[in-house]
């Protein structure tokens, strides 16, 4: 017998405390990527835990991540508008702790890189700094950037470079993300590895799936 379903309607929703409100929303989307954005205003060099990074195109190749309303300092979002260059580093299971931390509100001239220490490493070719310690490693440019509905901001970046070991890179293009033991989140501070069940042949009409 199924467990005995509970109903929420908007007027239930819209009347929940804040913190619980949010916990419960940004749940309901499920498990999504866990990575550190990393910025830099060209002195101090910032992190960030993001949840919302998004695939948009492999042609040009465009990643989508969504940015909190600017109702308070946001160090990242300010250094992506004035440099145009940013990173997205995989988070790894064994720091997930150090991740989580980035969420704290330093101060705009502190580095969270060394509160929570974590490496800065920049690539010769790429000026905004990377996570050393990721596994997968994102540099892009800011193609297109508009604010949504609800105030929130979306960041459109091309993938200038892309760094990770050739080991995770399989023979059909897959990189191998549970290889490279990246994290992922539900809610806002639930963190999680990953456990493949399946990777299935390209799908087509009246074809039985082959399991990878």
């Amino acid at each position: 017998m199924s467990e005995p379903c509970n109903t929420y309607k908007l007027d239930d929703i819209t009347t929940m405390p804040q913190r619980y409100r949010a916990n419960f929303i940004n749940s309901l989307s499920g498990f999504k990527s866990a990575a550190l954005l990393g910025t830099t205003d060209g002195k101090s060099h910032n992190l960030a835990i993001v949840s919302s990074v998004v695939h948009v195109g492999a042609n040009p190749p465009l990643l989508g991540m969504i940015m909190r309303p600017h109702t308070v300092q946001r160090d990242s979002l300010n250094n992506i508008k004035q440099q145009g260059v940013y990173t997205l580093n995989h988070v790894h299971t064994q720091w997930v702790d150090k991740a989580h931390q980035t969420s704290a509100r330093y101060q705009p001239q502190e580095s969270e890189f060394e509160k929570v220490g974590l490496t800065p490493w920049f690539s010769d070719n790429f000026n905004a700094p990377y996570v050393a310690e990721s596994h997968i490693k994102i540099g892009l440019k800011v193609e297109q950037h508009f604010t949504l509905c609800n105030q929130t901001e979306m960041v459109i970046g091309a993938i200038k470079e892309v760094h990770l070991n050739k080991a995770m890179m399989s023979e059909d293009g897959y990189a191998d993300i549970e290889r490279a033991g990246s994290a992922c989140i539900s809610g806002l501070d639930s963190y999680h590895s990953t456990h493949r069940i399946a990777q299935f042949s390209y799908a087509k009409p009246d074809t039985p799936l082959t399991n990878k």
